[in-house]
């Protein structure tokens, strides 16, 4: 991973106590401004950072895979649903399914997703800062900045403008 995306991260790690209060605050904002504010940072954010010159996301949290996942991946892989699961799921506390085994086992070592077309639909909307009604999620958010450097960077850039 990139230096400055660890930064980042750390920066983040750092200031939790402060993004929660700031958190807080951005709940009780209007949803639509709050939108349009992470939808606009999110744009902006991913013109200067890579995915694949960082990778944290895929080596350290998994996502959720549903039954389409499920079916997309196997069929992509040519093997019978209940196959991919023996080899590559588990159920979680929730009885969610997510992978056996971090990292996953499709990112390969340049940060590449072998399932890319195919991939999980929580792995196609991550970091989720570009989602409709981002104040249902924002705790979630939270969390992210711990693990996506572009997460730490859409929540500096909002408290330095909305300041």
């Amino acid at each position: 991973m990139k230096t400055e995306y660890k930064k980042l991260i750390k920066k983040s790690e750092s200031r939790i106590s402060e993004y929660n209060v700031y958190f807080k605050k951005l709940k009780k904002r209007d949803k639509k401004s709050l939108d349009k504010d992470f939808h606009a940072l999110h744009t902006e954010v991913f013109k200067v950072i890579n995915c694949l010159e960082c990778g944290n996301c895929c080596r350290t949290i998994g996502p959720r895979i549903t039954d389409n996942d499920i079916e997309r991946m196997s069929k992509a892989m040519r093997i019978r649903p209940s196959d991919f699961v023996k080899l590559y799921l588990k159920k979680d506390e929730d009885k969610d399914w997510i992978f056996k085994n971090m990292p996953c086992p499709f990112i390969d070592s340049e940060n590449y997703c072998l399932m890319y077309e195919h991939r999980p639909k929580a792995c196609r909307e991550y970091p989720h800062t570009d989602r409709k009604n981002i104040y249902q999620i924002l705790d979630l958010t939270l969390l992210n900045s711990s693990v996506c450097p572009a997460v730490s960077f859409v929540i500096e850039k909002l408290i330095i403008i909305k300041n």
